[in-house]
């Protein structure tokens, strides 16, 4: 019998969904990790629901707590697996906000490609580029298509747009991100951390900044990479999370040996 090694959620970026993440689902799965990408509202197969921050860090929460040892009458368990949270761009915002929230739900957390605060002029500014999108006539969709394409492999590109392209949520998206304090939040966290960004990220302004925020963290930049860091280099982004993984494990296994070693029982 396969023993899993982790619970991994991935949580996807801005207007795109879950199939995003299909060279991490399959790249994990050979190494026995149960890997689950979710949709938040207002993507994927939730397109029709509204966005909001709380509904968003509640989805994440839910997937954190499926099949775990917070699930609705989940059996005992004497060595529940590591729990690793895994976001890009808009999914990196929002799991960082989401383990502040909620750190009993998880072990660890990568955070791709959210390397700058979103405040200020920048967030103003691409407040004001998501309203210009919004108002050509196919909403963006053929500048969005073209975009993936041009940067991306082909096989990515299809894992992009598969499942579907969330044409109106820039706005809403935006402002939710730009109410989180990131620094704070990132301050807040006691488990490990993982900031991943993409050498070529355009993003990448603040990364050490934020890296220093982080009590137990680790900054890593994958050479070659853009923003869009798990689908221009998806073998190196999944291996960064099976070496979180594997730390995750190895926290884990001391943890035991500890515990058992202060229990006089034993």
């Amino acid at each position: 019998m396969t023993v899993v090694r982790a619970r991994v959620v991935l949580v996807h970026g801005i207007r795109t969904s879950a199939t995003m993440w299909r060279a991490q689902l399959e790249g994990l799965a050979r190494y026995d990790v149960d890997a689950v990408a979710i949709d938040l509202p207002g993507h994927g197969r939730r397109m029709g629901e509204p966005f909001t921050l709380d509904g968003a860090i509640d989805a994440i929460a839910d997937a954190l707590r499926a099949d775990g040892p917070d699930a609705p009458d989940a059996p005992a368990r004497p060595s529940p697996v590591p729990r690793l949270l895994v976001g890009l761009s808009l999914g990196g915002y929002l799991a960082i906000e989401t383990a502040a929230r909620h750190p009993e739900l998880l072990d660890g957390l990568v955070a791709a490609s959210c390397g700058t605060r979103p405040r200020g002029v920048g967030l103003r500014g691409y407040l004001a580029l998501a309203e210009a999108i919004g108002r050509l006539p196919d909403r963006g969709r053929a500048l969005n298509d073209g975009f993936v394409r041009l940067m991306l492999s082909p096989a990515a590109a299809r894992d992009v747009v598969a499942g579907g392209v969330a044409l109106d949520v820039m706005q809403t998206t935006l402002t939710a991100v730009g109410a989180i304090d990131l620094e704070a939040a990132l301050g807040a966290l006691r488990c490990p951390v993982w900031l991943v960004n993409g050498q070529l990220d355009h993003f990448r302004l603040e990364e050490r900044r934020l890296a220093r925020a982080v009590g137990d963290g680790r900054l890593v930049v994958v050479p070659g990479a853009t923003h869009l860091v798990s689908l221009s280099r998806p073998e190196a982004f999944t291996a960064v999370v099976l070496d979180a993984v594997a730390e995750l494990e190895r926290r884990a296994a001391l943890g035991a040996r500890t515990r058992r070693g202060s229990d006089p029982s034993g």
